[in-house]
């Protein structure tokens, strides 16, 4: 039953993926065909085709490798400066760039003149890159909404799980008190588990990050905590201690092996499914958001982990990139787990939300072959012929992305490898959740 259930999250996320995919090249494809650009294709896939059908002027399939999809429209790159759509050179980059400008151009038809790409105003052209990476970032809003304020999200509750016997600094074990450690001020006021913390010095505490905030600024104070205790209020009167306890930074995460010295009563929180209205859901999707461009950043520092974890076995970190093979064990091991039913599909909706966050914040990295390169040579081209026409210059004419093109290959090249190493990890020393 356990691989039934773990081969079944598997299709679960195959399925999302592909939506995610189809759901991205519809934005590029409805605003390309708004402005008249012609599309021969929209695909689903990379490699052999699976399936596809002619409607119209465009042929829409899905081929086999579901890792990605594209839409070709035709003119993606102006012709050369002497008017030709080729101009052959024996530089392997000259090469590069005209073959790149041919590929845009093999579909050309009568009547396609006035529909290539390239044609189109600036701003034209920045919709239709953009309309992709914005469907995305419309699904990912939309799915984790669906996980907060419908599901619920698992977090901390401000309800007693255990009680800390001693003041131990976070970066030591709490499993045993050593000898001459202090009582913790929870233990010496009485807290037991199961208590359920409703004010604290005269605040009504509605969460818990908001009573750690409180008992963190409240060092050396003897204040007065009302707690919910088998149906009653009781008041207890600890005197807040000073301990090193975990640091986190400005988003609420925890930084990795580093304390900072606060208030400390000596309690660990239970952990619940709380449901989130929406005020509180858009800031837990933009401290989401925050956290995806940081960790967008972080990735070159990643590699020599990812390298590590293959070569030596070293233990993935939690937050060590995974790949879409990463993602998809991931999502099958959560289907197998003995949790019910709506946790499961509530944590797929939540990884789908997440995968659609990341390829909105990837695809916008002004760089090609990416949406942002082509929206970056867009918006360069609107201001050069701004300055110019200040100037009273001749009009520039286009921006010849193609001449970016082996800045591209370059690009992708680095891309594939990072791919390549983070699938062997994914492979050979998976994320593992439980």
């Amino acid at each position: 039953m356990t691989a039934v259930m773990w081969g079944i999250g598997l299709v679960v996320f195959a399925v999302g993926l592909l939506f995610s995919i189809a759901w991205h090249e519809l934005g590029h494809l409805s605003w390309a065909k708004v402005f008249g650009i012609r599309v021969p294709q929209y695909m689903v896939g990379f490699g052999p085709t699976v399936w596809s059908r002619k409607k119209g002027e465009t042929e829409y399939g899905i081929k086999a490798v579901p890792l990605g999809g594209y839409i070709r429209m035709i003119g993606m790159f102006p012709p050369g400066k002497d008017g030709r759509i080729t101009q052959r050179s024996s530089s392997p980059w000259r090469s590069m760039i005209e073959d790149a400008r041919e590929a845009s151009y093999e579909e050309l038809q009568d009547g396609d003149e006035q529909r290539l790409f390239y044609t189109r105003k600036p701003w034209k052209r920045v919709i239709v890159m953009f309309a992709g990476p914005f469907m995305n970032l419309i699904l990912a809003i939309a799915l984790f909404l669906t996980v907060m304020m419908g599901f619920g999200v698992q977090m901390s509750v401000p309800t007693v799980k255990s009680v800390s016997q001693c003041v131990v600094p976070a970066s030591q074990p709490t499993d045993t008190c050593p000898d001459g450690a202090a009582a913790s001020p929870a233990a010496a006021a009485g807290l037991r588990a199961g208590d359920t913390v409703l004010s604290f010095g005269g605040d009504r505490i509605h969460d818990y990050d908001e009573l750690q905030a409180d008992i963190r600024k409240s060092a050396g104070r003897t204040v007065p905590v009302v707690v919910e205790r088998d149906g009653q209020q009781i008041t207890l009167t600890p005197t807040i201690g000073v301990n090193q306890v975990q640091k986190y930074d400005g988003s609420g995460l925890p930084l990795k092996g580093q304390t900072v010295e606060a208030g400390f009563l000596g309690f660990v929180p239970a952990s619940g499914v709380v449901q989130l209205g929406f005020t509180d859901s858009v800031d837990r999707m933009y401290t989401n958001a925050e956290t995806g461009v940081k960790s967008l950043v972080a990735l070159p520092g990643k590699i020599p982990g990812l390298w590590h974890s293959i070569v030596d076995g070293t233990p993935r970190d939690a937050d060590s990139p995974i790949g879409m093979v990463g993602a998809a064990r991931i999502g099958g091991d959560v289907f197998a787990l003995e949790i019910p039913a709506s946790q499961r599909i509530a944590f797929m909706v939540n990884l789908l939300a997440g995968i659609n966050l990341s390829l909105f914040l990837f695809n916008m990295l002004p760089l090609l072959p990416l949406d942002g390169g082509h929206i970056a040579g867009a918006l360069w081209e609107s201001v050069r012929r701004r300055i110019a026409k200040l100037l009273r210059r001749a009009d520039p004419g286009p921006f010849d992305v193609a001449k970016l093109m082996p800045a591209a290959y370059v690009v992708a090249s680095i891309f594939i490898g990072f791919t390549l190493l983070v699938l062997v990890a994914d492979l050979v020393n998976p994320v593992k959740i439980t």
